[in-house]
């Protein structure tokens, strides 16, 4: 092949992995070199995490100008196919790539196959390249170095005294809520912390009419009916309580997932009046309470009676969920019957990331992580607003205030549509619909649950061009 751009001498130095890319079809050297690039990718032939060669060496191999491969990288940078550090070299982006279907899995698919994820939009999800590791590594090392050698042995079920000590003092500090060491009880995250309860509670538990249909079925799993409540633009209609029968209530009032919006201070109250007259409990799930943006702080429910309000938090959204850990605070009657079933030594979460959790808290880098956060999500929120008021003005955007997710609402008869558009795309997202309790008498509404916190800041860009792609046009 003719040289173009490359001199002998170059070849000669050239130095690097193979790779195997036939380029074909209609564009330029750059537009093909790119379209091969992403065919490897979405194939599964290049992994997540392969090293690319450098531009000289591809360009050697290829017969072409090596300005030519460093453009075609630095675009499918931008477009989140690969990342690229200084001194590190590109390599694939981290992103879904299943391999193919055993040949009966591909006999019984009826319908065609998504393209593999290439922008996460699931609501559920944080920007998992944004953990903290050089400050956790250092409360790792302080916590081990300091750790007294009982924590080394059996574990205690209520997690390391460390650990719920500082949370008491964050959670007191940062969510209002008024708890002690001894009413805390650590768990492997948000899940984990429902199922304990779902043991412990009997009949039936009210749940918003909008919300994750997995917890849902952690409190039927574990025997017991759930019944919803109305949503609207300020949360759960507690107001209903009295009259569906249940003893408990999970409510997501800091944020309502997902629709957002914080539940209302007279609704907040109607709750804990009706669980004080009851006899019932509050589940109070604080998912995201850390990240609000255009709205002052609201406190947890627990802090209006502790004595009737279960608080569950995790580092999910905060931190990471690979860490699998949350906690529970309980009120004083609860706490026995919680650790009875939970059992009698710590089989879930591991002494070294409760000790470390709790140095990061204690030493404000957990304060100081959030804060960093809170101005990356706020930006991600700007800029999806912007965009879609720029590329699709018809479809309304809301829950926005707090959280790491918006709804967008869609023209009725379209969410299933565009929900297919969008995995064609290699989106991942979720419409209203999933969201939605079986046996809610309310109004279906039509629209989008847009998690902004997973795609990373190089990919942002491209996943909103995407995302409006699959968006239904104006009417």
């Amino acid at each position: 092949m003719a040289d173009r751009g490359v001199n002998s001498g170059e070849a000669e130095a050239s130095v690097g992995t193979d790779l195997h890319l036939e380029m074909s079809g209609r564009g330029s050297r750059r537009e093909q070199l790119m379209l091969a690039l992403r065919e490897a990718i979405t194939s599964g032939r290049l992994a997540p995490g392969t090293r690319l060669p450098p531009y000289r060496t591809l360009a050697v191999d290829l017969g072409i100008a090596r300005n030519t491969v460093g453009e075609a990288y630095a675009e499918l940078v931008a477009e989140g196919w690969l990342t690229a550090r200084q001194g590190s070299g590109t390599h694939v982006a981290s992103r879904a790539t299943p391999p193919p279907p055993a040949a009966g899995d591909r006999a019984r698919r009826s319908a065609p196959e998504a393209r593999p994820v290439a922008y996460d939009f699931m609501p559920t999800s944080p920007d998992a390249s944004a953990f903290p590791r050089s400050a956790w590594l250092r409360s790792a090392r302080r916590a081990l170095n300091d750790a007294p050698g009982d924590a080394f042995g059996v574990g205690d079920p209520r997690g390391r005294v460390e650990l719920r000590t500082a949370l008491t003092e964050y959670l007191a500090r940062a969510r209002g809520v008024r708890t002690a060491p001894h009413r805390i009880v650590v768990c492997a995250g948000f899940a984990h912390a429902l199922r304990i309860l779902g043991e412990v509670l009997e009949g039936t538990v009210a749940v918003e009419s909008y919300g994750l249909a997995f917890h849902r079925s952690l409190l039927t799993g574990a025997g017991l009916r759930t019944v919803p409540l109305t949503v609207d633009a300020d949360g759960a209609r507690t107001a209903e309580l009295g009259a569906v029968g249940a003893g408990a209530v999970l409510l997501t009032p800091a944020h309502q997932f997902p629709t957002g919006g914080p539940l209302r201070p007279e609704r907040r109250t109607a709750a804990v009046d009706w669980a004080r007259a009851t006899g019932a409990v509050v589940l109070e799930d604080d998912y995201d309470g850390e990240f609000r943006y255009d709205r002052e702080p609201v406190g947890a429910v627990q802090g209006l009676d502790p004595d009737r309000v279960v608080y569950l938090g995790s580092t999910s959204k905060s931190l990471s969920p690979a860490l699998r850990l949350g906690w529970l605070a309980l009120p004083e009657a609860l706490v026995d019957d919680v650790l009875a079933v939970k059992g009698v030594r710590e089989m879930w979460t591991g002494v070294g990331d409760q000790l470390t959790l709790a140095d990061f808290l204690a030493c404000g880098a957990y304060d100081r992580h959030v804060r960093l956060m809170r101005r990356t999500y706020r930006r991600r929120r700007d800029r999806l607003v912007a965009v879609l008021a720029e590329r699709a003005p018809h479809i309304g955007v809301g829950g926005i205030a707090a959280g790491l997710h918006a709804v967008l609402d869609l023209p009725p008869g379209t969410e299933r549509d565009t929900v297919r558009a969008a995995g064609r795309l290699g989106l991942a997202l979720e419409g209203l619909g999933a969201f939605r309790h079986p046996d809610s008498a309310m109004e279906s509404r039509e629209g989008l649950v847009i998690g902004f916190g997973a795609p990373p800041d190089h990919a942002f860009n491209g996943a909103l061009q995407a995302l409006c792609t699959a968006l239904p046009p104006a009417p």
